[in-house]
């Protein structure tokens, strides 16, 4: 008898070996999945979520709630509670990876976008440039391809004459506080005295020592009328030009590629390019343009017959 029940016991506790054996063997297998899954997920944050200091943020994803269980309901096994777990990190993994996926698209878009809006704005701008480009020099030859444009010499000084200078120094020089106030004020000055010389020189320095000042935009469409009225359009349509390329957001930018328009007909340029000029002008800045400065557009491009 007593053999009977030693061979019983000894059966029950080898089925229960196997059988314990086996729930380790399946939980150890889990554990490495959920190990794996776990290194991607962080891996993935890492790319997602970088920091400035090499650390990562985690997206806020927020476990299930877990509720206790009621008295007397047995508590889930530890295979089961690993499968939930791989469960979990196997569908927050699916879903990150689509959010990369969809940024990664949507990032090749805007590139796309920015390029193609940047190649647009280079081939108008260059058109402008051409228009306003000097003529070849009749005899001479003619700069290699590629050679940079040559830059416009500076406003010639006024003569030595002591009526004139006395009459200069007559122009009374502001006295705000604000040197780009003053500089601008003292150059419209001399401008609306029709002492272009000095204006020209006077306005070129505004722009040179204070260009991220509000009077930069002005003091630059200044300069190209006064050599407008100091009859050099080449040096006008110069200076227009600049104020469109150096000040695009300034509020005589607006005004200058008006001007330009005046400065290459003074030039002989076709009415093409002229008109050209009208169109990047009505594209750019319709919203800026002032009733007068519209009016004026309008008898330009009539008179250029512009195609609507």
């Amino acid at each position: 008898m007593t053999r009977f029940w030693t061979a019983a016991l000894l059966a029950t506790l080898s089925f229960a070996s196997v059988s314990l054996g086996g729930a380790a063997h399946a939980q150890s297998a889990i554990e490495g999945r959920v190990d794996r899954l776990e290194r991607e997920m962080r891996a993935v944050q890492r790319k997602v979520f970088p920091g400035g200091n090499g650390q990562y943020f985690p997206p806020e994803i927020t476990p299930p709630e877990q509720t206790a269980p009621a008295p007397g309901v047995p508590a889930t096994s530890p295979v089961a509670d690993l499968t939930a777990r791989v469960a979990a990190l196997e569908t927050q993994l699916s879903t990150m990876t689509g959010q990369v996926e969809q940024n990664q698209y949507k990032l090749r878009q805007l590139e796309d976008a920015f390029a193609a809006y940047k190649r647009a704005t280079d081939a108008r701008l260059k058109a402008i440039e051409d228009a306003a480009a000097p003529p070849p020099l009749t005899g001479a030859s003619t700069a290699p391809a590629g050679a940079p444009a040559t830059t416009p010499p500076p406003a010639k000084p006024a003569t030595a004459d002591p009526a004139r200078a006395k009459a200069v120094a007559a122009v009374e020089k502001p006295a705000t506080g604000d040197p780009a106030e003053d500089g601008y004020v003292y150059g419209y000055r001399l401008w609306s005295a029709k002492y272009y010389a000095e204006a020209e020189t006077q306005l070129g320095d505004v722009v040179a020592k204070y260009p991220k000042h509000r009077r930069a935009s002005w003091a630059q469409n200044l300069l190209g009328r006064a050599y407008l009225d100091d009859n050099q359009p080449q040096q006008a349509a110069r200076a227009f030009l600049t104020n469109y390329q150096k000040f695009p957001e300034g509020e005589r930018t607006p005004d200058s590629l008006y001007y330009l328009t005046v400065a290459l007909k003074k030039l002989g340029k076709p009415s093409a390019d002229i008109c050209k000029v009208y169109a990047e002008l009505e594209e750019v800045y319709a919203a800026k343009l002032t009733p007068q400065l519209k009016a004026d557009v309008a008898r330009g491009r009539a008179a250029e017959k512009c195609k609507p």
